[in-house]
């Protein structure tokens, strides 16, 4: 899913992050909110790519989506970082669960 240095990277971050701010339970909010601020931007390029806002027009393309989806995929991952020990196994758990759930219509 993920290339092998993914969790790495990731753990860099929010090195990177505690060092500057370290990880108070603010600090912890603001990287929960900051995925607020990402899925914006999503919406945001998504009605760029649309062509939305008749004043604009297509203003963005569908890889500029894709890169603000990677945002908040990046941003998800600094934020479940910054509260669990191993990340990776719990997103694996968790995804393994929904991999498990009954799918109805």
């Amino acid at each position: 899913m993920t290339t092998p240095d993914y969790w790495p990277t990731i753990d860099g971050l929010v090195a990177w992050l505690d060092e500057q701010n370290g990880r108070s339970q603010q600090e912890i909010t603001l990287r929960l909110l900051k995925l607020t601020e990402e899925a914006g931007e999503v919406a945001q390029a998504w009605i760029g790519a649309t062509g939305q806002n008749p004043r604009k027009g297509v203003t963005h393309t569908a890889a500029d989506v894709a890169d603000e989806l990677c945002d908040v995929i990046v941003t998800a991952s600094v934020a479940l970082a910054s509260l669990v020990d191993d990340p990776g196994a719990h997103l694996d758990a968790k995804v393994a669960r929904i991999a498990t759930r009954r799918r109805t219509p």
